[in-house]
C-alpha cells in the first residue's frame, strides 16, 4: 500500500475540498493519503517518506499562490524524480496554476506525472465531485 502527500494552498475553501476529494479517491483505491495546507510545510522534511506527491493551487491573478512557488523550491530539493505526481486547482476565471504546477512536477522535479492537471471551477459543479475522487484512483493506480 502507497502513500500518497497532497498538499494544497488556497484562498478560500475551494482548493482544500477538491484536495479531500482526491484524498478520498486514493483511500478508495486501498492506499493511503495526507492533505496539508500549504502553511504546514516547512522543511525538506514535510515532504519526504511518500510515494506519490499531488500539488494544488488556486490561481490568483493569473499565478499560483505564493506558498505554492516556495513550497515547488523545497521540493527540489527533495528529491522527488521518478516518484508519482498530480496537480490540481480551483479558479475563477484563468486557470492558469494547476498547469504550471504540472509543468515543474514534470520538467523540473522530473516525477511520474498522471495524466494532466486537475482543472476545476467548483468540486461542487458539472460532476467535480466523480472527477476529483476519480484522479485520486488515478494516482493510487500507480502506486
Amino acid at each position: 500500500m502507497g502513500k500518497a502527500l497532497i498538499v494544497y494552498a488556497g484562498r478560500s475553501d475551494e482548493t482544500r475540498r477538491i484536495a479531500d476529494l482526491i484524498a478520498e479517491g486514493i483511500r478508495i483505491q486501498g492506499s493511503e493519503a495526507s492533505v496539508v495546507n500549504i502553511t504546514k510545510v516547512k522543511k525538506v522534511e514535510d515532504l519526504e517518506d511518500f510515494d506519490a506527491y499531488v500539488f494544488g493551487s488556486a490561481t490568483y491573478h493569473g499565478e499560483m499562490m505564493q506558498g505554492m512557488k516556495t513550497m515547488l523550491f523545497l521540493a527540489e530539493k527533495t528529491g522527488l524524480e521518478g516518484k508519482v505526481g498530480g496537480s490540481f486547482g480551483a479558479f475563477g476565471w484563468s486557470g492558469e496554476a494547476p498547469g504550471r504546477i504540472f509543468d515543474t512536477m514534470k520538467n523540473v522535479l522530473k516525477m511520474g506525472m498522471v495524466s494532466g492537471p486537475l482543472m476545476l471551477k467548483s468540486a461542487l459543479l458539472g460532476g467535480g465531485i466523480e472527477m476529483a475522487q476519480g484522479y485520486g484512483k488515478d494516482i493510487a493506480k500507480e502506486l
